[in-house]
C-alpha cells in the first residue's frame, strides 16, 4: 500500500503535501474572512490570523516529519513496534531500558504528531488494527461485502440516509465513489458487529478514516478495532449506554478539574452533554478542524478512550474566563461551537489537554464508568418502561 519509492522520495513527498497558505494582499490588508481548503480538502473558512496560525502548524509539521524520517533511517522502518514492557515479555534488563526509552519516545512524538504520509502505517500498527486484520482470511473483507449485498436492513436504510449529509461539499466524499466507498464500510461493519449495527456519527468516523487509510479495507479495519478495542463498549449500540456513561464521567471530571466552569454551569442549568455528545460520538470529526481532529486521533489510537475526556476539558478550560462570564445557556454553546471551529492549533488544545488538565489513567476512568453504569442503566430502563406505557395508552 506504501509503494516503493525510498525514503528520500517519500519525504520529499511529504514536503510537498503541506503547502503554506497565501491569502491575497487585499485580504491581508482588510482582514477579511478566506476560504482555503486543508490537508484533507475539507474547505476551511477563517480571517488572516487563522491562515498564520496554520501555516505556523504547517512548519512544525515538516519539522515533526523530518524527525521522523531520521527516526526511520536510523532505527528501521518499524522502529515502534518494538515490544512494550507492559506486555509483559520477559526482557534483559538492557533490552528493557531501550524499550522503555522507545515507550516514552513515542509517547512524546505521537502528542507532537504523525506526520501526514505516514499516518496510515503508523495507525494501522499501533492502533492494533493490523494484528486484527491477521487472524481472518485475507479475503474476509471482500466476502463480507458480498455476503451482505443487496441486503436491506435498518441499518443500511438509515446509512443510506446518512451518506449525502456526511461532510456535503467534499471534493470526493460528496460524490457517488465516495459515497459508494463509505456505504460499504458502513454497511460491511454493520453485519460484523449486529449489537452496534449502526448508529449516527459513525459515517463521519468512517469518512474521516477512509481519507486517512486511503483504501476501504484499512479504513474497514480501523473503524473495527476502534469500536471493539479503543473506545467504551456500548457507545454506539440502540439505546446509547455507553455514551450516556461517559457523558456522566466527563461531568465528574469537569466537577473536579475545573471546578468554577461547573460550578457555574450548573448555575445556569446547563447540562455539557449538549455539547459533549457529539464531541464524543463523532470523536470530534465534525466540531474541529480535520487537521486538529486527526491530531487527536494520533494520540487516541496509541493512548486510548482517555484522550477524548482531555481533549474536552482542554476545550471547557481554554475558554474558562469567557464561560464564567456567560448568563444565558445559548450564550455557552456559542463559545464552545465557536471555539471548536477555529481551533486551528492542535498543539495549544492538546499542551491544555495533558498539561494543564492534569494526569487521568485509564483505571481511574474505568473506575467512575462502573460507578455511573447501574444509575445510567436504571434510567434507560425507567425510559423504556414509560415508552412502552405510552405505546399501550395509545392502542
Amino acid at each position: 500500500m506504501y509503494g516503493t519509492q525510498s525514503k528520500r522520495d517519500l519525504a520529499l513527498e511529504f514536503q510537498s503535501q503541506i503547502p503554506i497558505l497565501r491569502p491575497s494582499i487585499h485580504s491581508r490588508r482588510a482582514n477579511l474572512t478566506v476560504k482555503f481548503q486543508d490537508l484533507y480538502m475539507f474547505t476551511v473558512e477563517g480571517n488572516v490570523d487563522d491562515v498564520n496560525v496554520l501555516n505556523e502548524v504547517r512548519e512544525k509539521v515538516r519539522k515533526q516529519g523530518r524527525v521522523w524520517w531520521a527516526l526511520e533511517a536510523n532505527k528501521g522502518a518499524n522502529w515502534y513496534l518494538e515490544p512494550s514492557i507492559s506486555e509483559g515479555i520477559a526482557l534483559k534488563s538492557s533490552l528493557k531500558f531501550s524499550t522503555l526509552a522507545n515507550a516514552i519516545t513515542l509517547k512524546r512524538l505521537i502528542r507532537k504528531g504523525i506526520p501526514p504520509l505516514l499516518r496510515p502505517k503508523v495507525w494501522f500498527s499501533l492502533s492494533g488494527a493490523a494484528k486484527k486484520k491477521s487472524t481472518v482470511p485475507e479475503s474476509y473483507y471482500d466476502d463480507l461485502l458480498k455476503a451482505v449485498e443487496g441486503k436491506v436492513t435498518p441499518a443500511t436504510r438509515q446509512i443510506d440516509h446518512d451518506l449525502p449529509r456526511t461532510f456535503p461539499g467534499h471534493p470526493w466524499l460528496d460524490t457517488p465513489e465516495g459515497h459508494a466507498a463509505l456505504r460499504r464500510v458502513l454497511v460491511g461493519y454493520s453485519f460484523r458487529d449486529s449489537d452496534v449495527g449502526y448508529c449516527q456519527g459513525l459515517n463521519y468516523v468512517a469518512a474521516l478514516l477512509l481519507l486517512v487509510m486511503k483504501t476501504e479495507e484499512d479504513a474497514f479495519w480501523m473503524l473495527a478495532v476502534l469500536l471493539e478495542n479503543v473506545l467504551v463498549n456500548d457507545c454506539y449500540t440502540t439505546n446509547l449506554s455507553g455514551c450516556h456513561v461517559e457523558q456522566r464521567v466527563f461531568k465528574d471530571l469537569l466537577a473536579k478539574k475545573c471546578p468554577r466552569i461547573a460550578t457555574h454551569l450548573e448555575a445556569l442549568d446547563f447540562d455539557v452533554s449538549l455539547v459533549a455528545t457529539e464531541w464524543f460520538l463523532c470523536l470530534f470529526s465534525k466540531s474541529l478542524p480535520s487537521e486538529t481532529t486527526l491530531r487527536v486521533w494520533d494520540v487516541l489510537f496509541y493512548e486510548g478512550a482517555k484522550v477524548l475526556f482531555h481533549v474536552a476539558l482542554a476545550i471547557f478550560k481554554m475558554k474558562e474566563d469567557e464561560l464564567l462570564l456567560t448568563h444565558h445557556v445559548g450564550d455557552v454553546i456559542n463559545i464552545l461551537q465557536k471555539t471548536t471551529h477555529h481551533l486551528f492549533d492542535p498543539d495549544e488544545l492538546l499542551t491544555v489537554a495533558f498539561d494543564k488538565i492534569g494526569s487521568m489513567t485509564t483505571n481511574t476512568i474505568s473506575k467512575q464508568r462502573k460507578i455511573q453504569e447501574p444509575a445510567v442503566m436504571a434510567e434507560l430502563d425507567q425510559r423504556l418502561r414509560r415508552l412502552n406505557s405510552l405505546k399501550l395508552e395509545d392502542k
